[in-house]
């Protein structure tokens, strides 16, 4: 999978702070501490970091091409995809959203301009009447992190939906990673179970 990330070296103006703050951690330690910083982040920096990097993800090839587009519903701080998913749909683009199961099994579910909403598992938002897209009709999958690193390795909440979901996309069909810039690393402990992202958007 080629791997073709956005100047991610232009966010880490301080490499050696990052390294002192984050060298040695576990994933756990790396998540806690980012998830405090999404949530301490105030509103209209989120809005305004969110709103660019929307314009950076409609410039991508990827986003131009696809056809159909699987976006996150975004919660706790993570960058605001609502507004994303709004224009997405103006443009023409057939939107998808995932649906996630107790089995740590996630499943495309069509989105429409008035789907109405219930909670799922983590109280997560997803469509409450349900139209699965098949993997394969998918052209881009947008994909949410609590941080990420140059490499392109992601680091997710822990429960393993999104490296089992990535595992079982096809490659042709390109993963972009959504991310304020704190949320960029210079490394990231990974295995092999976990995904690398094709791209990652920031602001």
């Amino acid at each position: 999978m080629h791997l073709s990330l956005e100047p991610i070296q232009k966010s880490i103006t301080n490499t050696k702070m990052f390294r002192t703050k984050f060298t040695g951690l576990t994933k756990k330690q790396i998540r806690s501490k980012i998830l405090v910083r999404l949530r301490i982040q105030k509103e209209e920096d989120r809005d305004r970091k969110s709103k660019i990097i929307k314009e950076k993800l409609f410039r991508t090839q990827e986003f131009i091409k696809a056809k159909v587009v699987m976006f996150y519903l975004s919660f706790d701080g993570e960058v605001n995809t609502k507004v994303m998913i709004k224009e997405a749909q103006n443009l023409g683009k057939i939107v998808a959203v995932p649906v996630c199961r107790k089995n740590r099994r996630i499943r495309p579910c069509l989105l429409g301009k008035t789907t109405r909403f219930a909670k799922g598992p983590y109280r997560i938002c997803e469509p409450a009447v349900k139209k699965f897209v098949n993997l394969r009709q998918l052209g881009l999958v947008i994909v949410p992190g609590v941080a990420f690193d140059k490499q392109g390795n992601r680091l997710g909440r822990g429960k393993g939906y999104y490296d089992y979901f990535l595992s079982r996309l096809p490659k042709k069909i390109a993963s972009i990673g959504l991310a304020f810039d704190f949320q960029i690393l210079p490394f990231l402990p990974a295995t092999r179970r976990d995904i690398k992202l094709d791209k990652v958007v920031f602001a």
